[in-house]
């Protein structure tokens, strides 16, 4: 099972600047529409021939707009070795009604 880590979380780690990546793997146009501050966009298509962009041994928090496809590559980076991904539960949609009401959601 993968790891997961809610929004709330997620905006601590971000205000206290914890070392982490946080990746979002959504495709160019949801990414333009609406993002996270602070997040590296890699849509999910391309992880595989990316994974080498990502440091095996940080943690790294995955988002998309739900979840789902996050949670498929939490999935292919922790069988591809790597320590510490964790999957943001509810994705951008929970963000944008949980902490940045003026994200687009789509």
């Amino acid at each position: 099972m993968v790891p997961v880590i809610d929004v709330q979380a997620l905006d601590k780690k971000l205000k206290n600047k914890d070392d982490f990546i946080l990746l979002d793997v959504r495709t160019d146009r949801e990414y333009f529409l609406s993002s996270i501050q602070g997040s590296i966009h890699i849509p999910m298509n391309t992880i595989p021939e990316n994974i080498d962009k990502l440091d095996k041994d940080k943690e790294i928090v995955v988002l998309c707009k739900s979840g789902i496809r996050s949670e498929k590559v939490c999935e292919f980076l922790i069988k591809n070795n790597f320590k510490n991904p964790k999957n943001l539960s509810g994705g951008i949609v929970e963000w944008s009604k949980q902490i940045d009401s003026s994200l687009i959601i789509y």
